[in-house]
């Protein structure tokens, strides 16, 4: 997907717009957000666990996740790239 677009619809959709980069290899133990998120994978790949089902998503792909849904993020050697959408 174009990046442009998804942070054009992110926006028409009501998201806060960002971009973050996680340099190497990471492991965010469980947690969860009081938001909505919605990203586009630029670069790398990132995996999350969620209700003991993992899946990965690399360059072009997107994910969401409703609040308050507990997760583990996992980076690999290279790390990732993602434009994402936080919604309250």
């Amino acid at each position: 997907m174009n990046p442009a677009a998804f942070e054009d619809q992110l926006k028409s959709e009501g998201y806060v717009v960002s971009t973050s980069e996680t340099i190497g290899p990471k492991v965010n133990p469980a947690h969860s957000h009081p938001f909505d998120v919605k990203a586009l994978v630029l670069k790398g790949a990132i995996t999350l666990t969620c209700d003991g089902k993992s899946q990965t998503f690399g360059p072009g792909e997107v994910f969401e996740m409703a609040r308050k849904c507990e997760h583990f993020e996992s980076y690999g050697p290279e790390g990732a790239v993602v434009l994402a959408g936080r919604r309250t």
